[in-house]
């Protein structure tokens, strides 16, 4: 099974959409293995958006991006990566279709509620980042032989 890091941006947070994206991710039928609420400092956004560096609203986007509490999760599932992504809706809102995440729940590409790894190696190195070995729970989903063959 493939594993995604997910985290609820500080404005989803300061508008209650905590739960409203953990039950589309329960939903869909894939299982948490690791969350935490933290507020990540300045230099820890900067890590973790190091490939965007050299993007004009890099600085804006780590310094926002610390400005409030985030909630940070790892997520575990079949093709979870892709279908995260499709899940989430396009970067703008604007070009979000109904359904997804970004597409019913925000408008604003500069306030838009959620981060999704976008790669498998991207997904391995955001978990690397925000979470130790000894933060993840494992366990049988009872849901598991009602989703994969």
């Amino acid at each position: 099974m493939e594993r995604t890091f997910i985290a609820v941006k500080p404005d989803g947070v300061q508008r209650g959409l905590c739960g409203e994206i953990i039950k589309r991710f329960e939903t869909r039928g894939y299982k948490l293995v690791a969350a935490k609420f933290v507020q990540a400092s300045e230099e820890h956004m900067k890590n973790h958006y190091l490939d965007l560096k050299d993007m004009p609203f890099y600085a804006g986007l780590c310094k926002y991006m610390s400005s409030g509490p985030i909630l940070a999760m790892v997520w575990e599932g079949e093709s979870i990566v892709k279908m995260s992504r499709m899940m989430l809706g396009e970067t703008n809102p604007a070009d979000s279709k109904p359904g997804s995440i970004r597409g019913d729940l925000c408008i604003n590409i500069g306030r838009n509620i959620i981060h999704g790894s976008d790669t498998l190696e991207n997904a391995k190195k955001e978990v690397a980042l925000w979470f130790k070995a000894e933060e993840f729970v494992t366990y049988a989903s009872c849901a598991q032989p009602w989703l994969y063959e």
